[in-house]
């Protein structure tokens, strides 16, 4: 839905459901009653999540004009979509395969512009679209120096076949669209300092001259150019699981002039050890939380303020005695209407500030809540699924008219 603070939506990954057929019947059910809680009498924005399969079956013309129907019927509009997740996210192992296929194969490029053609099919006029994206790849596939370099550039000049058509798109009078990139714990891109180094170490040069050659662009335009169609995506529960003050790396891609295309508006599970109990409650707490389908990546910080990475959570108990360690932070979205979850707490003051951040000064157009964890969350934490995503909806309201 639109507010003053830009379009505010859900990730309907929350949903399971693999082929069009269950996911648009997810739709049905859900988006209506969670309209009539939070957007009654206004048009409600959806974040649309598609699966390879999905997006191949809803580009199908009459598939695409029955959900355009529906949606008008609805007054319901699409904005954003979450191309990150490829295949399979619902009761089966995802683990690390969310990063299958990467940026280096030419699936993941066809997956990307076949997402965007459905976007720009269903995106209303005088709208700009965005499609959240992976990190590139999954860095503990390819610790060796030279490997990384190799699946760095590749990934990058096939992302550059994105931009490609997202410029042919503009310019002949379509939307401004802008692929996303979504960094994460573990992923190749995982912090603020490793995004902006690959934008300009590798993103930029190889796209000025792939832009020169394609369009005849000066370097000034092509620079623009990748600018508006690469973006951040700012999923507030990676950057704090990294221990990033969200206002340093808001100002930080200010001060080189990058964009944020999406904040995604997720919390992070932590605890601060302060002696030996502590440790035990907490880590017992985490443990919890410990399930099979999805990464859960462990940040821990050290009295030194090192950091340790555990790519799960397994790895991170297996060191719960490690008396170096003062904290942990977790890769767990949880309903970010929740602060305590008995012995742990969550990143949430990091999403109130980012919140305030875009209601005093905007630096994006497109809010997502994304909570894709409900049907993995502890017993304990489950309500009726519609109503979780409303509360959690008003509650980024609420932030939002506050600041």
């Amino acid at each position: 839905m639109h507010t003053p603070y830009g379009h505010l939506t859900y990730c309907t990954n929350i949903h399971a459901g693999e082929n069009w057929e269950e996911h648009f019947a997810q739709l049905r059910q859900f988006i209506p009653a969670v309209k009539a809680e939070v957007s009654p009498a206004a048009p409600f924005g959806i974040g649309l999540r598609l699966s390879n399969l999905a997006s191949l079956e809803l580009s199908k013309e009459p598939a695409l004009e029955a959900f355009r129907q529906w949606l008008k019927e609805q007054d319901c509009y699409v904005f954003t979509m979450n191309g990150f997740p490829y295949g399979g996210f619902h009761r089966e192992k995802v683990k690390d395969d969310v990063h299958t296929p990467d940026w280096t194969t030419a699936e993941r490029v066809a997956y990307t512009i076949r997402l965007f053609r459905i976007l720009a099919a269903l995106l209303p006029e005088g709208m700009e679209g965005g499609i959240s994206t992976s990190p590139l790849s999954y860095k503990i596939w390819h610790r060796c120096g030279e490997e990384h370099k190799a699946v760095m550039e590749s990934a990058t000049l096939n992302m550059l076949l994105v931009v490609e058509q997202l410029v042919s798109i503009h310019r002949k009078g379509g939307p401004l669209l802008h692929l996303d990139v979504e960094p994460e714990p573990d992923g190749m891109l995982e912090n603020s300092k490793e995004y902006i180094d690959w934008y300009f170490q590798h993103l930029l040069p190889a796209g000025v001259i792939f832009l020169e050659d394609k369009f005849g662009m000066k370097e000034e335009e092509a620079i623009l150019a990748i600018k508006q169609h690469v973006q951040l995506c700012y999923d507030v529960c990676h950057f704090a699981v990294s221990y990033e003050d969200p206002l340093v790396v808001l100002e930080r891609l200010h001060f080189f002039g990058l964009k944020t295309g999406k904040v995604q508006i997720s919390a992070a599970l932590k605890a601060e050890f302060r002696d030996a109990a502590s440790r035990q409650q907490a880590t017992g707490a985490f443990a919890e939380f410990d399930e099979s389908v999805y990464l859960h990546q462990v940040i821990a910080r050290t009295g030194d303020d090192k950091k340790i990475h555990y790519p799960d959570l397994p790895q991170a108990l297996s060191d719960k005695d490690n008396e170096a360690v003062q904290e942990w932070r977790a890769h767990f979205h949880v309903p970010v209407f929740v602060q305590q979850f008995g012995a742990l707490t969550s990143t949430r003051d990091d999403i109130t500030r980012v919140l305030q951040r875009q209601a005093a000064k905007p630096f994006t157009q497109h809010l997502e809540v994304e909570t894709y964890t409900w049907e993995v969350l502890p017993a304990g934490l489950k309500q009726e699924m519609g109503a979780s995503i409303a509360r959690e909806m008003k509650w980024v309201l609420q932030q939002l008219e506050l600041s």
